[in-house]
């Protein structure tokens, strides 16, 4: 019987990425704003904002533009909509996804009649997609609100900061959808149902310039660059009228020492991308022979993390730095850190932070480091074969900012800017176009963003023929199962075949991509050497990503052949050839793991473990012990042992990670949800996730075969409370009698519950089902050193209370002591 085991989970987090917050004024426009689904949002800009905003949540554009003489004539429809009668209402639904403490509510205040007049709290209602309040408000008007924690005393706990403004349409159904604490978030109305949309929309701007808002917005391909993007939203100008301005940026150095408080004062001193990138540069090379490597690379990983993903913003600060100053800074950033890696005292941990710098760094080639790099978009700007506004926009938004102060929001800008020329076609000339792509993917490459393919063919010049002749067998394979993707009379065995074939390809070019970076960097080594050596290192990288991917499809094609349950039952009749696919693809997550740095001794133990009992097979019989039961055993041991290896990887980079992370969110003003999620979302993005699923699902199976039905482990540790048996872990779930600890016995889990969610007194959980030991609530258990047990096969409840006894049960009936035994 395998051991039990229980967590808890301190701290509530919602999953959700949070929108990018910017600041707003108390006047706003209406902006009606399409996305390619055709469903219509409205976003609420501020009246005095130029140019134009992308949403990220719908990849469109949003004019949002305003004048004096546009602000006067919204007046007056505004007092000729007053002055009439009409009592046509607006239906409002705010959404506020917020955890509480049991017992406690979320209400909404207002300035309106309908929301209490700032007297009477409107109770919300919590549901699975959160609080959710309903209430119909007459249109037009302005309102004022905040949200309000009502706890058990009737005591009232406030947002912080200033309150929520809203100008509602003049009709309509739409949900808010709002953030705790994060007052001066964007105002979107989301529509509730789905309306037409006016096309062509013509505004004036302050400078007289009419811009046109179209209704469709095709498909545009998105790089995987913009779709991670949190910053702020790509706004096109016609003039060089003012420098962005950070304002409402705060740096708080209360209690930093050392290494975080130079990067945060750092920070502070650096408006833009180059000048920051110089704030790594000192990092690393100042703690390089130091015992603080490790803290100050760290940092470093997180704190370019979140310049690439936009949390923090880089602006203009009036200098005129040209991009080969940023990839000059790229490069002397990466001959460190790959000396590192080739130094006999480099640690595991060392390894693995490293390897999260690397693709946030600009590329260095010959093209990028010449003193005027990039000068295609500075021809574009001055065709003769574009609309005059529509130049003053390429030259203001992308090239004179690209050639001042380059920054990663440039290429955000260039990809909306292509979107934008490129969705009706036939509306702008061919040529124009078509360079306008070509710097588009020149910039890409500046920035390391292209994808995978684009990577693996800027290497290929570099390979000898037997390399060569893998990444070809590679990218076939992997148009190969493109094409089986489009087509719907494909067995699943086919598309199985096609998909381990690629899966196998991609371990064969990694190895060899791997190992010639394993010869070290020498210090004499040319500019162009190294700006190849970076190359081969993304595109060993990006392998591993997408060996994420292959790895998730071959879980999901397992699964729908019966999982589990299928492999087990052709164990029963001693035919096991289909255990061959599931073990060798457990055996190239392993093998990528070790490529990656991983205890890399281990891996390679581990998957000839995994190799040896898949090429023995089942006898009939071993001594006196029937073959299957054998043959089971052994492959359970490699297993256990598989996983073994992911929760060391997992518990590593929580111990790496959310402590800095935590510090410098703080200091640097981070979303407090991006703080708490960050470590989770690098595990669960990770290779190490896949083959944590791959080899839960195989030991599932394995018991199956030898009728086992034990407890498996995430987090060891003791827990005493009271049983109580809840359905799922909600708000509410526990009986008001219910004060002290408790430990749940859940039916049901998804993985992205959090344990405090049905209250602040849990101090375990025995859940009656299987879940992934890497799911967001095994891993929020980890880093919560929580106590958290999970059982893999589900029971009724006396049953579970049958297999406690066996532990330790103190008291009568309902207060029980578990313990590892």
């Amino acid at each position: 019987m395998d051991s039990m085991h229980l967590s808890h989970c301190y701290s509530a987090l919602n999953v959700k990425k949070r929108q990018p917050q910017i600041k707003i004024s108390k006047q706003f426009n209406v902006v009606h704003q399409i996305s390619h689904k055709s469903v219509r949002n409205l976003t609420l800009l501020p009246t005095r904002n130029l140019g134009f905003f992308m949403d990220r949540r719908v990849k469109g554009i949003v004019c949002g533009v305003s004048s004096v003489e546009t602000r006067k004539n919204q007046n007056k429809g505004k007092n000729k909509n007053n002055s009439g009668s009409s009592s046509e209402k607006v239906q409002l639904r705010f959404r506020l996804d917020h955890q509480v403490e049991y017992g406690e509510h979320i209400a909404v205040l207002g300035s309106a009649k309908e929301l209490g007049s700032w007297k009477k709290n409107i109770m919300m209602d919590w549901t699975e997609n959160g609080w959710i309040g309903e209430l119909d408000v007459r249109s037009g008007e302005t309102l004022e609100y905040k949200f309000v924690i009502v706890g058990k005393d009737k005591k009232m706990l406030w947002e912080n900061g200033s309150n929520r403004i809203l100008k509602l349409p003049e009709a309509g159904s739409f949900e808010l959808v709002c953030q705790w604490n994060v007052t001066d978030e964007p105002v979107n109305l989301l529509p509730l149902d789905p309306f037409e949309v006016e096309k062509g929309v013509e505004e004036t701007s302050d400078n007289g310039a009419k811009i046109t808002s179209q209704a469709a917005v095709p498909d545009v391909v998105t790089s995987p660059f913009v779709e991670q993007w949190q910053g702020r939203a790509a706004s096109f100008v016609r003039s060089n009228d003012q420098l962005d301005s950070d304002k409402n940026r705060k740096w708080d150095t209360s209690g930093l020492t050392g290494i975080s408080l130079k990067l945060v004062e750092g920070d502070k001193n650096a408006r833009n991308w180059w000048r920051k990138l110089e704030v790594v540069r000192e990092l690393v090379v100042e703690n390089m022979d130091s015992s603080h490597r490790l803290e100050a690379l760290t940092y470093a990983a997180v704190y370019l993390k979140w310049i690439n993903t936009g949390q923090i913003p880089c602006l203009e600060d009036g200098g005129h730095h040209r991009p080969n100053r940023h990839a000059e800074i790229s490069r002397l950033i990466f001959r460190e850190v790959e000396k590192v890696l080739s130094r006999r005292d480099t640690t595991l941990q060392e390894i693995l932070v490293i390897r999260k710098m690397q693709p946030c760094l600009p590329s260095f080639k010959a093209e990028f480091t010449a003193s005027v790099p990039l000068t295609r978009i500075r021809d574009i700007a001055h065709r003769n074969d574009i609309p005059h506004d529509l130049k003053q926009e390429i030259k203001h938004t992308i090239q004179n900012k690209l050639h001042r102060n380059a920054g990663p929001e440039d290429l955000v800008s260039t990809e909306a800017m292509l979107e934008r020329i490129t969705k009706q076609p036939g509306q702008y000339s061919e040529a124009f176009v078509e360079q306008f792509k070509i710097f588009h993917n020149e910039l890409k490459d500046f920035f390391n963003a292209g994808s995978l393919d684009e990577q693996l063919e800027s290497i290929g010049e570099s390979l000898d023929g037997s390399s060569l002749s893998m990444l070809s067998s590679f990218l076939e394979s992997k148009k190969e199962l493109a094409r089986l993707d489009e087509k719907h009379n494909v067995s699943e065995t086919e598309r199985t075949g096609i998909l381990v074939r690629t899966i196998n390809s991609l371990n064969a070019l990694r190895e060899v991509i791997a190992k010639g970076l394993e010869s070290g960097l020498r210090n004499d080594a040319p500019d162009a050497s190294i700006a190849m050596r970076q190359k081969w290192r993304l595109c060993e990288i990006g392998l591993e990503d997408y060996a994420f991917v292959l790895l998730s499809r071959f879980v999901n094609a397992v699964e729908a052949l019966g999982g589990a349950d299928w492999l087990a039952e052709n164990v029963t009749v001693k035919n096991v050839s289909s255990w061959n696919d599931p073990i060798g693809a457990l055996t190239v997550g392993i093998q990528q793991l070790g490529i990656s740095g991983w205890k890399p001794e281990e891996c390679k133990a581990v998957g000839n473990e995994l190799l040896s009992w898949k090429e023995r097979g089942i006898s009939e019989i071993e001594g006196s012990e029937d073959g299957k039961t054998i043959w089971a055993l052994r492959l359970k041991a490699t297993l256990d042992r598989s996983r073994r290896l992911t929760e060391e990887y997992s518990e590593t980079l929580l111990q790496i990670f959310p402590e800095k992370v935590q510090i410098l969110g703080k200091s640097l003003g981070i979303p407090e949800n991006t703080v708490r999620t960050f470590t989770e979302a690098e595990i669960r993005a990770g290779v190490v996730f896949q083959v944590s699923k791959l080899a839960t699902l195989l030991l599932k199976a394995v018991r199956r075969t030898i009728g086992s039905s034990g407890w498996d482990v995430l987090v060891p540790g003791d827990a005493f409370g009271e049983l109580v048996q809840v359905d799922r872990i909600i708000p509410g779930t526990l009986p008001s009698s219910a004060t002290g600890p408790v430990i749940l016995v859940v039916n049901k889990a998804d993985g992205d519950e959090e344990v405090t969610a049905a209250g602040s007194n849990i101090s375990g959980v025995v859940l009656l089902q299987e879940l992934p030991h890497l799911s967001h609530l095994g891993v929020r258990a980890r880093q919560a050193s929580s106590k958290f047990w999970l059982h893999v096969q589900k029971l009724i409840i006396m049953s579970c209370f049958c297999y406690l006894s066996r532990i330790r049960i103190e008291g009568k009936g309902s207060f029980c002591d578990l313990r590892r035994r």
